[in-house]
């Protein structure tokens, strides 16, 4: 029985043949055995020499070590290793992030980055919208967008859910959105909800602002293409995918439907399974990156260190970057969200730059002034940030920010 050495580093390699990954890796063996062990168990080998595999199968199939620095191992893939039109992202997912996991050799393994060829990228259509079509609805060309979470995040009628949305685009905010665990409740049924926000949003428009609202329709795969046509039909100007919980192949679903003609607002709750330990699982860099091949129109990237999340500015930053960088696909907008408030802005603007979506829930509805004030605050420091002004001295005019900044603090 043959094996055959999954080494390949310092050996040049066509990059845009292959999809590249990078993982940390943790383990007790020298790093080129576990390297080896990962390339074999995610391509054509298994943990002994096997009779089935010759040389023309291993040099064809299978995946090669091409970098180790450190405990930073870079493995390429070819391109033949992957199923695009069936298998879809489901089939990439269980080759560059499947059993690798649960080797025992490796006492953690983090899928840190990932590179797809071309060859992938151009079966992927990506976003319909994205960060510019986005800007375009709402005719805000530079500014950042500023937008809300409706609070409490269940517990409201679709009448006062409607008038949370109205109260927070009259302070000026351009975005609004469900929470993530808010679809179809008793309480709140989705179709009641979506007409009465569509209702605001017509109310603002004719009052002469612009505003959108993502309605969360994150459901089961048969039903989510149909309950975005519903909910489109009832006056939805956004729709709302949980990403990790719905799949990947939900916000294609979506993004590639004709009937679909509104952005795909993306949320990733549960991601913190799997990007938090940050010596296994997989980073959001990856996730991000999928998304946008996927069709995501707008996806959370964390708040580059100024927010109540775990992660940090560095790994945030590369989040929004794989949303605007180069690519044969539209720019993402990213949205930064996860306890947000005027305080915090002018340090997150300053990391972010301006094409970012800021979303703040209790930073907008726990204002002392209420839901409309809170929405001025937010908008008064993001002005404050995009003209250059200290906040605090722009608030000595602004009483609503000046109320935030006495609450919360700055940052």
């Amino acid at each position: 029985m043959r094996s055959y050495s999954y080494m390949h580093t310092g050996k040049k390699i066509d990059r845009d043949a292959h999809v590249i990954c990078r993982y940390r890796v943790t383990t007790d063996l020298p790093i080129e055995k576990a390297a080896e062990a990962l390339a074999a168990e995610q391509s054509t080998g298994t943990w002994t020499g096997i009779s089935t595999l010759d040389e023309k199968i291993f040099r064809s199939y299978g995946a090669k070590v091409i970098d180790i620095t450190g405990d930073m191992v870079t493995i390429a893939f070819p391109e033949e290793d992957f199923s695009i039109e069936v298998g879809g992202i489901p089939q990439i997912l269980s080759v560059i992030a499947g059993n690798l996991f649960g080797l025992e050799a490796l006492h953690g393994v983090r899928l840190e980055d990932v590179d797809f060829p071309s060859g992938i990228m151009k079966k992927y259509k990506g976003p319909k919208f994205g960060a510019d079509g986005l800007r375009k609805i709402l005719d805000r060309p530079e500014k950042p967008l500023v937008g809300t979470i409706v609070k409490p995040k269940i517990g409201l009628s679709p009448k006062d859910t409607a008038k949370y949305v109205y109260e927070a685009g009259s302070g000026g905010l351009t975005n609004s959105k469900d929470d993530e665990t808010l679809v179809d409740q008793a309480f709140c049924p989705i179709e009641d909800r979506t007409k009465a926000v569509a209702e605001s949003l017509d109310r603002l428009e004719e009052e002469g602002h612009k505003m959108i609202h993502a309605v969360n329709i994150s459901t089961n795969g048969e039903k989510i293409v149909q309950l975005g046509e519903d909910a489109q039909s009832w006056g939805a100007k956004q729709i709302m995918v949980d990403v990790i919980t719905c799949g990947f192949a939900a916000v294609q679903a979506l993004a590639e439907d004709p009937s679909i003609k509104v952005p795909i607002h993306v949320h990733r709750t549960m991601h913190g399974a799997f990007t938090k330990d940050p010596l296994h699982g997989i980073s959001m860099l990856p996730i991000t990156k999928i998304v946008r091949m996927c069709g995501g129109d707008a996806l959370h990237v964390g708040t580059l260190g100024a927010g109540k999340m775990a992660g940090g500015e560095k790994d945030d930053r590369s989040n929004l970057d794989a949303c605007l960088s180069e690519s044969m696909h539209r720019t993402v907008m990213p949205v930064c969200s996860g306890g947000i408030y005027p305080g915090v802005i002018g340090k997150m603007i300053e990391a972010s730059g301006f094409n970012v979506q800021i979303q703040a829930g209790g930073g907008v509805a726990g204002h002392p002034g209420g839901v409309r004030k809170g929405a001025m605050g937010m908008c008064q420091a993001v002005d404050a940030a995009f003209e250059g002004i200290n906040v605090v001295k722009y608030a000595e005019s602004h009483p609503e920010l000046r109320e935030a900044l006495d609450l919360w603090g700055l940052k």
